[in-house]
């Protein structure tokens, strides 16, 4: 059974007569979201968004949950032109282009996190900093799709997150972008179009949030005072979460963004699913 909440968002129904959709997929332990697109004019037909209890899930019981979102969301039951799975998760790293080598992803992971003998382990490309995101990915899930879909595209949200951050800021001053799902934050910290940091946190509590954050600060040197700090995901000022990070942090602001679904959504942020949008 899906636990917590589910979001479901129709635009119209003119994905009745298009022959060309693509869908997106992102999926973490704490939820599962999916994006319906008409391929020629980019238009969002469905956003769909669930939420878990991710301090009870394993990789084992979410795709138990994301068979049973396939079996009940008769849109999912169509055939599409392309597919693309976004893997969100805590088991990545990055490796400069020049220190990469393909022959030994796994000793890259292991200064970071634990890694099994029996991981599967890849990479995506971060063009713009010329460096290579390495990941583990859950590989039942993969399975899974290829089973229902056959190929596919699949990357790590960290891929996603990178590349789209680095783009729309370029040319800007440092600025801090912290990503936020129901139980987890990205910090993305870029400065002169080049990447100074990043990590990914779990939290239980607002204080966890904010200790993330101002811990992350100390270590990059950044002045709360001063820093430029830019929100996205599942957060609004109305959290309190942001609340408390805006008692230490006085600039805030969320990222800009001109989908004019999200806009007239009743259901989503106009700055959340960013990596599933993107």
């Amino acid at each position: 059974m899906i636990k917590l909440m589910q979001k479901l968002t129709k635009k119209n129904s003119k994905e009745l007569f298009s022959k060309h959709k693509s869908l997106s997929i992102q999926f973490s332990l704490d939820g599962f979201s999916f994006c319906i697109k008409d391929i020629p004019t980019g238009e969002i037909f469905m956003l769909s968004e669930y939420s878990f209890n991710a301090s009870m899930e394993t990789p084992s019981l979410l795709l138990e949950k994301i068979k049973s979102i396939f079996e009940t969301e008769k849109e999912l039951q169509v055939d599409f032109d392309s597919i693309t799975a976004i893997h969100q998760n805590q088991l990545a790293t990055q490796v400069p282009n020049e220190f990469f080598d393909e022959n030994h992803l796994k000793s890259y992971l292991d200064y970071t996190i634990k890694t099994l003998p029996s991981d599967y382990i890849t990479h995506d490309d971060l063009e713009i900093i010329k460096a290579k995101n390495i990941y583990i990915p859950y590989v039942n899930i993969n399975n899974f799709l290829f089973q229902n879909f056959g190929e596919f595209e699949f990357k790590h949200h960290l891929t996603v997150l990178i590349n789209n951050l680095l783009e729309y800021s370029l040319d800007k001053e440092e600025t801090v972008f912290i990503n936020v799902t129901y139980n987890t934050l990205d910090i993305i910290v870029t400065a002169d179009n080049q990447l100074s940091f990043c990590n990914s946190f779990t939290f239980n509590a607002k204080e966890d949030f904010l200790y993330y954050i101002l811990f992350s600060c100390e270590q990059l040197n950044l002045d709360p005072k001063t820093l430029q700090l830019v929100f996205l995901g599942n957060i609004t000022n109305e959290f309190e979460t942001f609340k408390i990070t805006s008692e230490y942090i006085k600039n805030i602001d969320f990222i800009e963004s001109n989908n004019e679904f999200l806009k007239s959504s009743e259901h989503f942020f106009n700055h959340s699913n960013y990596t599933l949008l993107s």
